[in-house]
């Protein structure tokens, strides 16, 4: 594990926590949670107990037991083998394609209202800024891990955990002043009616809403003491990400008057209208501007996570030897231009489809099927290495022996698997349709994952092959 290890000992626990924050948390999707008043405080809750807590123990503990690269790639491997091994690092690389577009697009949106507002709704501007901004957080990354985890920090700081602590504080001032909160308090407020399909895919919704804990694990390597230092980066990521996706919700909710917040079509609207209040308006493209760089060094952060656990499929013989191509600063530069070649590909839907909303809504959609397979095989390997491999040495261990381990990992799996099911009942736009546009719909996720569930066992099985004809030519 050559690639990285020139820079052990660079990463401290700040630095992993804001990029663990970076990987997970959005404020862009503020505006959307304070919609549903108090009961968000029961989403968050049980998407924190059910899925993303969860997530961040099990991911603690293996990457303190196999504080290598790879990430999950190295941890279903060493479950299951090295073909489902492939398959899980496959699903976490592949989702994103699709996924840098779409938070881009924000990014577009956000540069936009900085300068004119009515720039978000041209197409060649978003299209152009999507562009320039993937290619920008590719090459950025070429760099080295240095440059790319100072961005990563600095963007959770500066464009997540300071903006969110702002919105709360705002929040707070205007209720201390007198003025009366826009939803008031009632413990049945925060228990949603779940009596309905819109209700339950909102619920798993939340609950994969949260992922990522498991990416920052690739990064472990870049630790001096990765076994007792990564955990506690860990949980206190977790903490920063329930608190200000939980108050930061709540503080939108609670200024905001609900009819205007579906009005706020996103999170620097949602702003300028908490700042209109304050009569501080002036702060709104500053705002903007923070919101831009935080969503851009997420994605400087995703574009080099899963690709580092590519390399090390790459390395390893299974994909052919254009993807073993690093630079000097041991950065898998091939896979990377790949990558950033996919999804410029993709982003040319906001050129053609009716609306640019409409254009990501089933790409997300597939993409969190994609991701929630890879989960079920992180969890399942979770549980199978304590079994397997209870030599391993793991400095944190999910606490209640191998009975916390069934307890913890089967909640998330079965999360995991829920969010699955739920993925294929169509949305209630697509239901308005008819049965042939839902019928379209539950088809395309259906063979959609299919298919890139097939594309690594493809590879794999011509590898295989390949070793196959190899030790033939050696018996003769």
């Amino acid at each position: 594990m050559a690639a990285t290890n020139g820079s052990k000992g660079t990463m401290s626990v700040f630095t992993m926590a804001m990029l663990t924050v970076a990987a997970v948390l959005s404020l862009r999707n503020l505006p959307s949670q304070a919609d549903y008043g108090y009961s968000i405080i029961f989403y968050i809750t049980a998407a924190a107990v059910c899925f993303f807590l969860p997530s961040a123990l099990v991911s603690a503990e293996l990457a303190s037991g196999w504080p290598q690269d790879g990430g999950v790639y190295l941890w279903v491997k060493e479950a299951f083998g090295p073909k489902w091994g492939f398959v899980a690092i496959f699903m976490q690389w592949v989702e994103n394609l699709p996924w840098f577009p779409a938070v881009l697009t924000f990014v577009a949106s956000a540069i936009a209202y900085v300068f004119n507002p009515e720039l978000a709704t041209s197409r060649w501007f978003v299209f152009i800024t999507i562009l320039v901004m993937l290619w920008l957080a590719t090459w950025l990354n070429f760099h080295g891990m240095k440059l790319s985890a100072f961005l990563s920090s600095s963007g959770a700081l500066a464009g997540t955990v300071i903006p969110g602590i702002g919105i709360i504080l705002l929040a707070a001032g205007y209720l201390i002043a007198g003025n009366p909160p826009s939803i008031q308090f009632s413990v049945g407020a925060i228990f949603p009616e779940m009596n309905n399909l819109n209700q339950l895919m909102l619920l798993s919704g939340m609950m994969v809403a949260l992922a990522g804990m498991e990416m920052s694990a690739i990064h472990v390597t870049e630790m001096s003491n990765p076994t007792k230092q990564f955990p506690k980066a860990i949980f206190s990521a977790c903490a920063v990400v329930i608190l200000l996706s939980v108050f930061g919700a709540l503080a939108i909710a609670l200024v905001i008057p609900e009819n205007d917040i579906s009005l706020a079509a996103g999170a620097c609207q949602a702003f300028d209208k908490i700042f209109q209040i304050f009569h501080i308006e002036w702060m709104t493209p500053i705002m903007c501007f923070l919101l831009a760089y935080g969503a851009l060094t997420m994605v400087v952060t995703w574009v080099l996570g899963p690709s580092k656990g590519v390399l090390e499929v790459a390395r390893e013989g299974y994909l052919p030897q254009y993807w073993q191509k690093r630079n000097k600063n041991g950065m898998p530069t091939r896979i990377l231009i790949v990558q950033a070649t996919i999804s410029s590909l993709l982003a040319t839907v906001v050129l053609f489809m009716p609306t640019i909303s409409g254009a990501f809504w089933i790409m997300s959609a597939l993409t969190a099927q994609l991701y929630m397979i890879m989960y079920l095989l992180m969890f399942a390997a979770a549980i199978k290495l304590r079994y397997s491999r209870p030599d391993v040495p793991r400095p944190y261990r999910i606490p209640g022996g191998k009975l916390g381990m069934w307890i913890v990992s089967g909640i998330a799996f079965l999360t995991a698997l829920l969010a699955i099911f739920v993925g294929f009942i169509p949305t209630g736009g697509v239901r308005e349709k008819g049965i042939e546009a839902q019928f379209i719909y539950i088809a395309f996720l259906f063979f959609g994952s299919a298919i890139f569930v097939l594309i690594p066992l493809l590879f794999y099985h011509i590898y295989e092959k390949e070793q196959a004809k190899k030790g033939k030519a050696k018996a003769r």
